[in-house]
């Protein structure tokens, strides 16, 4: 995963380490040496996350962290100070201000990195949803939804083998939490995880089994794919917490313990899940017929052109990658003709299944029309595009649809077009039109297979498709 990196302090030679070991794990770097330059470059170049240092003459780090969450166009950067403060008192007032980490010079490398990789996620999750609730409000969503103050009721599960710390634990949280459930192992904790729980605080040395496969199993879950998670660790075990980061643990303590870093790092995680629950339930509210297609559930044609629309103005202004696949599935005719329509339709809502379950959270799919879909994918080479594109029909092939009305098994097996944005893809339709151009060579190779866009101007080197042929 890469990302810009703005990188702040007074000190050139510090900002010149932090740009090598950046550099060294392949991340674009943006540098400056005070903070008004800071803020400025900020605004103008929109960085996936900020390394600021605290101590600046002039505007220091904590000054130019609460001007950067105080400015609307800046809020959602992601920010790490770094500093050879080491006090409580002062990872504390970088919290207050707004800080998403602090890390202590000398810097290790494996919580630095675990963190920037942690944060940028984070980064992009936000934009994405961001993205989708604002196209969503051209269609009429309204902005109520579930407050993200971090300051309602809040049920903890609290998974330390500890006792006496995990009461000291129950204790700090007694100002956030409406309730602790304290358990002493994973399995436990497995057991006792609810769709209410908000926060999980899991100690890494638990006497039984993994935690971090904890942590991964729940974020394989739907149920619990949103629920904060705060690893507590000793010194010694940076890199499995680093792991655990990566493995989709929200952040993670040190021991011992402070208790006022405890209660601002908790705060600060359900802050953010309960942003991301509003923006999730502002979504589903304002979704309604006209941008959902009711047979499979995935967003509708309406809804893909004012994504892509978007996406395509954002890679003007910002150059970044987008690829779409268009699919269809062969000889779908013969399905309706063989199972009749309701058995076209088991078809449909089990193919829509298997390609949300082989694409990104961040990629729309969507219904294009018939059977024909669409899958967006952004920051995505054509390269990369093609190695999914080649999953997905390999998925739909493997398994054949199992229509449970009269106990049959139906092979199905799809074509897929593949197309990567360019700097003449000026619409929608032009980009579109590369992919389904793609899509139809596939069709006349022999279908089930991916067939990739040449590379050029869209429409200048396919005839127009005929709509009812090669189905």
């Amino acid at each position: 995963m890469t990302a810009r990196v703005l990188v702040v302090d007074d000190v050139e030679l510090n900002v010149r380490l932090l740009e090598a070991r950046l550099a060294g794990e392949y991340y674009e770097c943006l540098c400056c040496y005070d903070g008004p330059t800071a803020l400025e470059l900020a605004r103008k170049e929109r960085p996936e996350i900020i390394l600021l240092d605290v101590m600046m003459p002039g505007m220091d780090g904590f000054e130019v962290c609460r001007q950067l969450k105080a400015d609307p166009s800046t809020v959602d950067i992601p920010v790490v100070m770094v500093t050879a403060l080491s006090e409580t008192a002062d990872r504390l007032r970088g919290l207050e201000v707004g800080a998403d980490d602090f890390l202590t010079k000398p810097i290790n490398e494996t919580a630095l990195f675990a963190r920037v990789r942690s944060l940028v996620r984070l980064r992009r999750l936000m934009e994405e949803l961001r993205l989708r609730e604002e196209i969503c409000g051209r269609f009429g969503s309204d902005e109520g939804g579930v407050g993200s103050d971090g300051s309602a009721p809040t049920a903890v599960l609290l998974a330390d083998e500890q006792p006496a710390e995990a009461l000291r634990i129950a204790d700090a949280l007694a100002p956030l939490a409406s309730s602790v459930t304290r358990v002493g192992s994973a399995a436990e904790a497995q057991r006792l995880l609810d769709e209410g729980t908000e926060l999980v605080i899991l100690s890494l040395s638990l006497p039984d089994g993994d935690p971090l496969r904890v942590v991964s199993h729940w974020r394989a879950s739907d149920s619990f794919r949103q629920t904060a998670v705060l690893l507590v660790g000793d010194d010694g075990e940076l890199a499995r917490l680093g792991k655990g980061l990566d493995l989709g643990a929200n952040d993670y303590l040190l021991r011992p313990l402070d208790r006022n870093e405890l209660l601002a790092r908790a705060r600060t995680q359900l802050r953010r899940k309960r942003m991301q629950d509003r923006l999730r339930e502002n979504q589903k509210r304002s979704l309604s017929l006209a941008l959902i297609d009711e047979l499979t559930g995935l967003f509708n044609r309406r809804y893909l052109f004012a994504h892509l629309d978007e996406l395509l103005a954002r890679r003007r202004d910002g150059g970044q990658d987008l690829a779409v696949l268009v699919l269809d599935i062969d000889h779908f005719k013969l399905v309706n003709d063989r199972h009749g329509h309701l058995g076209g339709d088991v078809v449909l809502r089990e193919l829509a299944d298997r390609m949300l379950r082989q694409v990104r959270s961040v990629d729309l799919v969507a219904r294009f029309g018939g059977e024909e879909f669409v899958v967006v994918m952004p920051e995505t080479s054509l390269a990369g595009a093609a190695i999914v594109a080649e999953r997905l029909r390999a998925a739909i092939a493997e398994e054949a649809f199992y229509l449970q009305a009269n106990e049959t098994r139906v092979p199905v097996t799809i074509s897929i077009g593949v197309a990567a944005a360019e700097d003449a893809d000026t619409s929608v339709d032009r980009l579109l039109k590369r992919a389904d151009d793609a899509l139809y060579a596939a069709k006349n190779g022999g279908r089930d297979r991916v067939s990739l866009a040449p590379k050029g101007p869209a429409g200048t080197s396919a005839p127009a498709r005929p709509v009812a042929a090669a189905r």
